[in-house]
């Protein structure tokens, strides 16, 4: 008589094994992500074959020269990236359904087809759905090799025999391994396809590039291990019903994080913007009250973000604090100082604050932006024109410096902004042709130089 296979539960989040089901995983805390599988039993000696011995040597005997790197034939993707790809790298790019992951790994790959070998596996479409998309956007010509394919084994198989120099798993979580009972997408599955994938890419020098499905938080399905594994994490970013997309580098061993790419989704698929500064600035025919201009610093690039605000009389005990694209927490505060340190009240006033153009901003240096905004408001009277702001705004009221401050003014002046109020730390040495700059110390002390400037 068989007997009968023995069951574990496994959190969907951090994959953390328990003997017995609970409402909240006993690892990470998260509460109904426990999910019943059956237990796996360890085979002997799976990755022999993939990882020999490596020598054990000095730190100083090992060659430092600078990774390899070859263009993916999408600029925008190549500055995410840190200067392209780079030979043995695993890159695991997420986003929302139709947002355009497998529109940009097509194109890229028919780019890179002329000159290099590479293979697409996709395990969601067929070989003529592929075909259709890529006859859409006009790279039917392509010289590019296609497998449609979810056993782990078989695609193991295909990559250590062609050798391709860039291949794409569409996506990691319909891929499953034989060994293991689990279905395809269970955290088991994944994290086992991911790690194996892993060493063959090390093994081979394959760039390997792995779509992965994401959850209705935002975040990328499957256990956090997922994330570790591999050596580059991108997130795909936008409205589908807006034309523009942005792709930002959460982790890159081979480059800077919080890189950001943006693309204008067209008929013949996605675009490099070179001006992205362009998308988050309105266009307005003259100066309106609550809005101000700021720049962020994105990785490398700066850019010019519009920040508005509206400020209305509430007629509800609570006034409202909304928040989009700014941290909804640090409004709090920011209003709470402009009390303070100002004397500007909004305790009986409803505040939205909005950054154009869909980006999210993270950095402090908005906090004097999204206050001059609020003031602006508040007095129903525009911000000077020409103005460009920046500054992370302190509990004492103190205006501290933001870093890059040098790149933001160049910016600034480049795309033909006349005056830019700073914190007197970032106060450049030497001047900028065209741009005024009006450093100050404190919140009190810029909203009274604006009033000078009116």
């Amino acid at each position: 008589m068989a007997t009968k296979p023995k069951t574990q539960y496994v959190c969907n989040e951090c994959g953390g094994v328990a003997g017995k089901w609970a409402g909240q995983c006993p690892h990470c805390q998260t509460w109904n992500s426990l999910v019943e599988t059956v237990e796996q039993k360890a085979t002997q000696n799976r990755f022999a074959s993939l990882a020999p011995s490596a020598p054990v040597q000095s730190l100083a005997q090992i060659d430092a020269a600078d990774v390899p790197r070859f263009s993916s034939e999408v600029s925008e993707f190549d500055r995410v990236l840190g200067g392209g790809l780079v030979p043995g790298a695993v890159i695991l790019i997420g986003g929302d359904p139709g947002i355009g992951k497998s529109t940009l790994l097509l194109q890229s790959l028919a780019a890179l087809s002329k000159n290099r070998n590479v293979l697409y596996v996709s395990g969601e479409e067929s070989g003529a759905q592929i075909a259709l998309r890529a006859q859409r956007l006009g790279v039917s010509d392509a010289r590019m090799q296609f497998q449609a394919e979810i056993g782990l084994e078989a695609i193991m198989n295909t990559l250590q025999t062609l050798k391709p120099d860039v291949a794409v798993i569409d996506s990691i979580q319909t891929i499953y391994s034989g060994e293991l009972t689990a279905a395809p997408g269970s955290v088991s599955q994944v994290r086992e396809c991911a790690a194996q994938l892993t060493r063959v890419a090390k093994a081979t020098g394959v760039t390997l590039i792995m779509v992965g499905h994401v959850t209705k938080e935002g975040s990328l399905a499957g256990p956090r291990v997922l994330e570790h594994i591999v050596d580059t994490v991108l997130y795909f970013e936008g409205d589908t019903q807006s034309s523009f997309r942005l792709i930002r580098a959460f982790k890159n061993r081979f480059g800077a994080v919080n890189e950001l790419g943006v693309f204008a989704m067209t008929e013949k698929g996605l675009k490099g913007v070179t001006n992205p500064s362009a998308i988050f600035l309105s266009q307005h025919n003259s100066g309106v009250a609550g809005s101000c201009v700021m720049v962020t610093q994105e990785g490398t690039r700066p850019l010019l973000v519009e920040i508005q605000a509206l400020v209305d009389e509430s007629h509800a005990p609570a006034p409202r604090r909304l928040s989009v694209g700014l941290e909804q927490n640090r409004l709090a505060m920011l209003l709470a100082v402009l009390h303070r340190h100002a004397g500007v009240a909004c305790f009986d006033q409803d505040v939205f604050i909005n950054a154009v153009g869909g980006v999210k901003i993270t950095e402090p240096a908005a906090d004097l932006a999204v206050l001059l905004s609020i003031v602006s408001s508040m007095r129903n009277k525009p911000l000077p024109a020409g103005l460009v702001v920046f500054g992370e705004i302190g509990l004492a009221g103190e205006i501290r410096p933001a870093p890059r401050g040098q790149e933001r003014l160049k910016e600034a002046a480049k795309l033909g902004f006349t005056h830019a109020l700073i914190p007197k730390s970032n106060a450049p040495k030497q001047k900028i042709d065209g741009l005024k700059v009006i450093a100050v110390e404190r919140i009190d002390e810029a909203i009274d130089k604006l009033r000078a400037m009116d």
